[in-house]
């Protein structure tokens, strides 16, 4: 739970952080759906992140009043455009595609034939997407922190500034 002092993301803090995850949906209805469809929810969670990217670096902006304004403007768009891509898009979305498809490997190595069933796939991918998100967020951060932040000292909390 956030401290009453601590401002509340928009984009990572509330339930707007589900847009982010638009392609896993997709991913898991790649088998029932045509492949446009699955491409649109990447459409929808590539606009989740590009607005996240321009929230933070318009907060930026208008907030910091130093010479170095510009280079942290563009620090902070070029963090939140990658932390967003890989723990919206890229990491979430190769994860759900593994899970459906071992899933569906699984189906056509069961003699039941309840286990057939095309539904089964997809279910089991939208019913992970919610123990996926939190575990890829931590990460990806981690990650941050030891490459990309740590190369350009620069850290949105600003723990590195």
């Amino acid at each position: 739970m956030k401290n009453d002092q601590e401002e509340i993301d928009l984009y990572r803090d509330t339930y707007v952080r589900y847009l982010g995850y638009a392609n896993e949906v997709g991913e898991a209805f790649r088998s029932l759906v045509p492949k446009s469809i699955v491409w649109s929810s990447y459409v929808l969670s590539s606009g989740y992140v590009l607005a996240d990217t321009v929230h933070k670096g318009a907060k930026v902006y208008q907030e910091d009043a130093t010479p170095q304004k510009i280079k942290n403007v563009l620090l902070s768009t070029s963090d939140t455009l990658l932390w967003q891509a890989f723990a919206s898009v890229i990491v979430p979305g190769f994860t759900i595609n593994r899970i459906c498809a071992a899933v569906q490997f699984a189906q056509r190595k069961s003699i039941r034939v309840v286990w057939k069933t095309p539904w089964i796939s997809t279910l089991i991918g939208l019913v992970s997407i919610p123990f996926i998100i939190h575990p890829i967020d931590h990460t990806v951060e981690g990650a941050m922190d030891v490459t990309y932040r740590k190369w350009t000292g620069y850290h949105p909390k600003g723990a590195s500034m």
